[in-house]
């Protein structure tokens, strides 16, 4: 894919349980999606430079984002999407356990409200949960749903 846009990566954690396939997805902080759900979860991601490879990227930005190391395993590539903003994301999938309450977030400040002259800090995920792949599939962004399939055909 090419283009001008901006480049993100990130680990898509599934594990197998009782009621079938899950997986660990993360609710964007911050006051645009606080009261949000529908195309407000996401792969724990984020940006990266062209100096850096997106494997290496997707393993920094979970640490970041969710304070935990990234799992080890075997990483199963699940391509490219392209969202809608023109962000390409680049996504792996690793079979692993975490317990969500051990996240410990990583923070952004922007102004808040808007044109308030006043900064805050807001979690860059308020929250991460272990779903269904259809729970998954209804609040996931719309883009990154196709990382879902590609894990299902692969798991199947």
């Amino acid at each position: 894919m090419s283009g001008s846009g901006k480049r993100s990566a990130g680990l898509l954690l599934f594990r197998h349980t009782a009621r079938g396939l899950e997986v660990l997805l993360g609710h964007m902080g911050g006051p645009f999606f606080a009261r949000r759900d529908a195309g407000a979860w996401g792969v724990p991601k984020g940006e990266y430079e062209p100096d850096e490879t997106a494997w290496d990227a997707a393993r920094r930005e979970f640490q970041e984002e969710l304070g935990l190391a990234p799992p080890e395993g075997e990483a199963i590539a699940l391509g490219e999407v392209r969202q809608t903003n023109g962000k390409v994301v680049t996504a792996w999938a690793i079979e692993a356990d975490l317990d969500p309450a051990a996240m410990v977030p990583g923070t952004f400040r922007m102004e808040w409200p808007p044109k308030s002259g006043q900064f805050q800090e807001f979690p860059e995920l308020d929250r991460v949960e272990w779903l269904s792949l259809e729970r998954a599939r209804e609040v996931i962004i719309t883009a990154q749903a196709t990382f879902l399939d590609r894990l299902v055909e692969h798991s199947g």
